[in-house]
């Protein structure tokens, strides 16, 4: 009730308010194409910050208008794609559709229908992704059967608006039925034995307070970072409630983000309603120099009234948290982390993370494996036009991640949502390498391969080795001798191969295979071979990687 209190008086002083943006689609895809022009350039732009995803689309416009280099008929193909995604901010005139369908439908080739007039700008799309496969671990098929609409908009160049709803039944692979949640959803019921039924629901409000601050009030994902995964914050969890403060100036970008999360699936029988906690976090993005981009990350996990609910203090947005929370007393969770990108020179860049959620460093200088020495590391790189051959980039990314890292002595305290994990989606206690492939070798079809391998230290039973965020750290095992992968040391290897062709804009047909084996010291092997084909329009491909 605070936070609601706290966020209404936010919006509410933001009376005078100028033009301004909804966000980019939080698509890897999408992403991927917007900002692979800054490796073609080899520079960073100050007014463009990709690190806090998803993105401004005026944002990114402006930048794509800024882009001094020649482009080949894909990156031309690609740059078109985007720019007309967001035509309404563009200074061109988006493409015209070469047949419209009864005058009013598709004038334009990336809107079903479209409003472009002084008080309302209105773009609507229709949502559809039909998905059939095959798992041969599995005797039933896998299927996505997702019907919806994409709705987006500015009312008086001062109000901005977008919904996302879509309608779904869905039947996943065994490996993703045997993980203690559904990815990246929130409440489901079940569907003819062996599937699942949900709505996908994401939409806000945004408002330019000022040239430089930015707001946003909504139901949506967010992520930290230039990696595939993020140590920081993914989208990997469902959406939630939040209000979002971007303040863009010279080389800065700071965001506030303030989220109402669900602590578990368990109805609070006092409230008929599932328990909330709140996290709160700050990130600054600094381009240092012209290559190289410094982000500083704090975040503070906090519960609910049981335990003192939402500490009003949190809201300043300038202040450090973790002092507060010592302040205070609390139970609260702190963590604070950098992140890093180097542009090394056009077409190569490196990037990292590290968080820390706790340490001493008499213990670490021990090297006694202290269970609460908890940090998590992130080294990658990425590759564009590699070997020099055009539109072949190529991703390379380490990740580790220590036990009992983003666990709390309670459920309120562990950086999660809906028992699903606010960043990576093994938990703590593992480490893994990613490779990852894109070509596109003609505009329309990109050719996609991601493969990870990696070890995730599990639990037997009621057994607490550090990877379960849900768990209490306090029934840890021991408290020295701690090492990643310790507990039933699992062996996982992932690979999944895609061919997508865009016939029309945002109209995508795609062919995936899917090769995955886990390997423990504990269970049998479980191996799966996965082969589908789908229709995707206006929405993103669904993956389930872990």
């Amino acid at each position: 009730m605070q936070r609601s209190i706290a966020l209404l008086i936010f919006s509410c002083a933001s009376i005078v308010m100028m033009a301004q943006s909804v966000n980019v689609p939080l698509n890897e895809d999408y992403q991927h194409k917007a900002e692979r022009y800054r490796l073609l350039q080899g520079e960073l732009s100050d007014d463009f910050h990709p690190s806090f995803k998803p993105y401004r689309r005026d944002k990114m416009i402006a930048y794509l208008e800024s882009l001094d280099t020649d482009l080949n008929e894909r990156d031309r193909f690609n740059f078109d794609y985007l720019y007309n995604d967001s035509w309404e901010y563009a200074e061109q005139e988006p493409i015209a559709s070469r047949k419209t369908f009864l005058k009013r439908f598709y004038r334009n080739s990336s809107d079903l229908f479209h409003v472009d007039e002084e008080e309302l700008n209105l773009h609507i799309n229709p949502v559809i992704h039909f998905m059939v496969g095959n798992d041969n671990s599995d005797d039933d098929p896998v299927w996505i059967n997702t019907r919806g609409f994409d709705v987006r908009g500015m009312i008086d160049d001062k109000v901005g608006f977008w919904s996302f709803v879509g309608e779904n039944q869905m039947a996943t692979p065994a490996y993703v039925d045997a993980y203690p949640q559904l990815p990246h959803i929130g409440f489901r019921k079940g569907f003819k034995g062996y599937g699942y039924d949900f709505f996908t629901v994401r939409g806000g409000i945004s408002f330019q307070a000022t040239k430089n601050i930015n707001m946003q009030f909504g139901y949506d994902r967010h992520k930290i970072g230039q990696g595939m995964r993020s140590l920081m914050l993914s989208d990997f969890a469902p959406p939630n409630l939040y209000f979002r403060v971007q303040t863009q100036v010279w080389k800065f970008n700071y965001t506030n983000l303030y989220t109402q999360l669900t602590e578990e699936r368990v109805i609070d029988p006092a409230t008929g309603r599932y328990p909330e906690k709140y996290l709160t976090l700050h990130h600054l993005s600094l381009n240092l120099t012209r290559k190289l981009n410094i982000g500083l990350f704090e975040a503070i996990m906090s519960g609910g009234s049981e335990f003192g609910g939402y500490e009003i203090q949190y809201l300043n947005p300038i202040i450090f948290y973790r002092a507060i929370e010592q302040q205070n007393g609390s139970a609260d969770n702190a963590m604070v982390g950098i992140d890093a990108e180097w542009l090394v020179r056009p077409g190569i860049s490196l990037y990292g993370q590290f968080v820390l959620d706790e340490f001493l460093l008499s213990e670490i200088q021990s090297s006694n494996g202290w269970w609460g020495n908890k940090h998590s590391l992130q080294l990658g790189a990425n590759y564009i036009n590699a070997g020099g051959i055009e539109n072949l980039d190529l991703k390379i990314e380490w990740n580790k991640v220590r036990p009992y890292t983003y666990a709390h002595y309670t459920p309120f305290g562990s950086y999660s949502h809906f028992e699903q994990p606010l960043a990576h989606p093994w938990g703590a206690n593992f480490r893994e390498m990613i490779f990852e492939l894109r070509y596109q070798p003609i505009p329309r079809l990109e050719l996609y391969s991601r493969t990870f391998v990696g070890t995730v230290g599990r639990d037997n039973g009621n057994e607490n080795w550090g990877s379960d965020f849900m768990k209490d750290y306090n029934t840890r095992e021991q408290d020295l001798n701690n090492e990643i992968g310790q507990g039933d040391a699992t062996d996982i290897f992932f690979s999944r191969f895609r061919a997508t062709y865009m016939w029309k804009h945002n109209l995508f047909f795609d062919l995936k295979y899917i090769y995955r084996k886990e390997e423990s010291t504990v269970n049998p092997v479980l191996e799966s071979h996965i082969i589908n084909a789908s229709l995707r329009w206006n929405i993103a491909d669904r993956i389930h990687e872990f």
